[in-house]
C-alpha cells in the first residue's frame, strides 16, 4: 500500500513547493534546481520520472489549484435547495473563509510579477468559471426573481473579473482602507445591476485578508 501511495505523495510535495517558489520568485526566476534544493532530499531524478519540464510542472500546479475549486463551484450550482442569489452568497463566503485565503495573502505574492499565474487564473475565468459555473447561477435567479438582469453573461464577466483582479491585492496594491472602499463601490454598483451580493461578514472578512496582505507587504519592502 505504501508503495502505491509514495507516487501520488511525490508529485504533492513536487507541486506544493513549486506553486510556493512561482509565488515568491517567480515563474521565470524559478529553476529546477531551486525546486530540488527546496524537496528535503528528492532528486533531480525523482522529479524528472513524474515531469518532463518546469512548463509541465507548472501546468500540473494550475490544474491542481483550480481542481478544488471547480469542485467547490460545481457542488454549489447544482444544490438545489438554493435559489440564485443564495448560491452566489455561498460560494462568496466559502471562498473567503478558506484557510487557503489566508496563506495567498501571508505569502503576499505579486500577481503583476507572476504573469503565468495571473494569465492562468483569467484563463480559467474566461473558459470555465464564468461559462459552466457563474452564468448558469445567474441565469437561475433571473427564473428564480432573486437577481434582476438583462445581462447573465456580462454580470458574469463582472463579478469575477472585479473580484479577482480588481480587489486582489496581490494584482492591485492598494492600502486596506483603499481596498475597502473599493469593495463597497463594488458592492453599490452590483446592487445597481440588480445583486445584492455582500453582507457585513463578508465586509469584515475582506477586511481581515487585505490587512493581512498589507503587513506581510510592508515586510518585504
Amino acid at each position: 500500500m505504501a508503495r502505491n501511495k509514495y507516487p501520488e505523495e511525490t508529485i504533492n510535495q513536487i507541486l506544493t513547493v513549486a506553486l510556493n517558489l512561482f509565488i515568491r520568485k517567480g515563474y521565470e526566476q524559478t529553476s529546477i534546481q531551486d525546486i530540488i534544493n527546496e524537496l528535503g532530499g528528492l532528486t533531480k531524478g525523482a522529479i524528472y520520472h513524474h515531469f518532463k519540464s518546469k512548463e509541465e510542472i507548472m501546468q500540473a500546479v494550475i490544474d491542481h489549484m483550480f481542481k478544488g475549486v471547480d469542485e467547490m463551484l460545481s457542488g454549489i450550482r447544482d444544490d438545489t435547495e438554493l435559489n440564485g442569489r443564495e448560491k452566489l452568497r455561498k460560494i462568496s463566503r466559502v471562498s473567503l473563509d478558506n484557510p487557503a485565503q489566508n496563506e495567498m495573502a501571508s505569502a503576499a505574492p505579486n500577481l503583476l510579477r507572476n504573469p503565468k499565474l495571473l494569465a492562468a487564473q483569467i484563463e480559467h475565468m474566461v473558459e470555465k468559471a464564468i461559462p459552466v459555473y457563474i452564468q448558469p447561477i445567474i441565469e437561475q435567479g433571473m427564473r428564480d426573481g432573486s437577481i434582476r438582469t438583462d445581462y447573465p453573461r456580462e454580470l458574469s464577466e463582472l463579478l469575477l473579473v472585479l473580484t479577482n483582479v480588481w480587489l486582489n491585492p496581490a494584482v492591485i496594491q492598494a492600502s486596506p482602507e483603499m481596498m475597502l472602499r473599493k469593495l463597497r463601490l463594488f458592492d453599490e454598483v452590483l446592487k445597481g445591476l440588480g445583486l445584492d451580493l455582500f453582507d457585513e461578514q463578508m465586509f469584515q472578512r475582506y477586511e481581515e485578508l487585505f490587512r493581512l496582505s498589507a503587513r506581510e507587504d510592508s515586510k518585504e519592502n
